[in-house]
């Protein structure tokens, strides 16, 4: 117990990482108006929702497979392609890259440009792709 009292601030530290680290990341998502969906979450917001998938990987990734009627716009070019999204911004979209990490850059540019109703892809195309679900080439 003395360790724990002259060290408060290193307990609190750890703490605080253990909480990040199994699953309260989450909330800092949610914090940020974006949302992590797993792959079947996806597809109910696809066929119950109407939502939008945006494809942010690159061009070589894209040709490999992706989800069917995805829109593609690379990462690098989303922030001059706002524009081409205009027409989507009511409904919900869900950002997908490799992992999850781009698509999670992406969806702060959504929200920075008045996109409210994000999501990003949790584990990206390999969770797509270990749910067994089905991509088009």
């Amino acid at each position: 117990m003395d360790f724990v009292i002259q060290n408060i601030w290193l307990v609190l530290l750890a703490a605080v990482s253990g909480f990040m680290l199994v699953g309260g990341g989450g909330l800092f998502g949610r914090l940020s108006g974006v949302k992590q969906v797993g792959p079947q979450e996806a597809v109910l917001l696809f066929n119950h929702q109407d939502a939008v998938v945006l494809d942010v990987r690159e061009q070589s990734e894209w040709v490999d497979g992706h989800i069917a009627k995805a829109k593609h716009v690379p990462l690098g070019q989303l922030k001059n392609r706002l524009a081409d999204l205009e027409k989507h911004k009511a409904k919900p979209i869900i950002a997908v890259c490799r992992t999850g990490n781009r698509s999670g850059s992406a969806c702060g540019l959504l929200r920075k440009a008045g996109f409210e109703n994000v999501h990003n892809l949790a584990g990206g195309m390999v969770a797509w792709e270990q749910a067994g679900l089905p991509k088009e080439k």
